[in-house]
């Protein structure tokens, strides 16, 4: 018997979700979103003008929680921006960790995309703040690895439970940062 059609958008979301966690984004067609929800593409359509604007919806709310913590380092400097960006980060690594293992190894095609364009702004923007500000190589590529890593493991360690992955990160995080001075 056949599925009735998705009353909300929330259904075909959570079917891309799932699909694109399975077979990332790049392997994922609106046709095998409409088939996980049972559905036609066209209904899909209805719903969404593409592949994008549904990938879009779905990462929103983490882009949001970025876009803010990129407001709250731009008003800091040093060991201060060093602070907002590691614990801000790792909050937000932590929550949207679902979110990010969808996107694991897919990220740099996905900033090509107009609607994630800026994503690489903020993440330079980020790298900067994790080093403190420093113009040090060394100070700028543990940030890099610190950053990354932590998205990594966040997509990897959907299990663990946040009162343990926060307070974990966030000792490494500080271990292999370089001091501010």
């Amino acid at each position: 018997m056949a599925r009735a059609v998705p009353e909300t958008h929330g259904e075909i979301l959570a079917a891309a979700a799932r699909r694109f966690a399975v077979t990332g984004y790049k392997g994922t067609s609106l046709q095998d979103i409409a088939r996980a929800v049972g559905c036609s593409k066209a209904t899909v359509l209805y719903h969404f003008a593409n592949k994008e604007a549904l990938l879009s919806e779905l990462m929103a709310p983490a882009i949001a929680v970025l876009e803010a913590l990129d407001a709250q380092i731009a008003g800091a400097t040093g060991a201060a921006a060093q602070e907002i960006a590691v614990e801000g980060f790792v909050d937000l690594a932590v929550r949207f960790r679902r979110e990010i293992a969808l996107l694991r190894g897919e990220f740099p095609d996905l900033l090509q995309q107009p609607a994630f364009a800026h994503i690489q702004e903020i993440s330079e923007r980020l790298i900067a703040a994790f080093a403190g500000h420093s113009d040090r190589p060394s100070a700028r590529i543990a940030a890099l690895v610190v950053l990354a890593g932590i998205a990594e493991t966040c997509g990897e360690f959907i299990d663990i439970p946040d009162d343990e992955l926060r307070p974990a990160l966030l000792a490494v995080v500080r271990r292999a940062l370089e001091p501010v001075t």
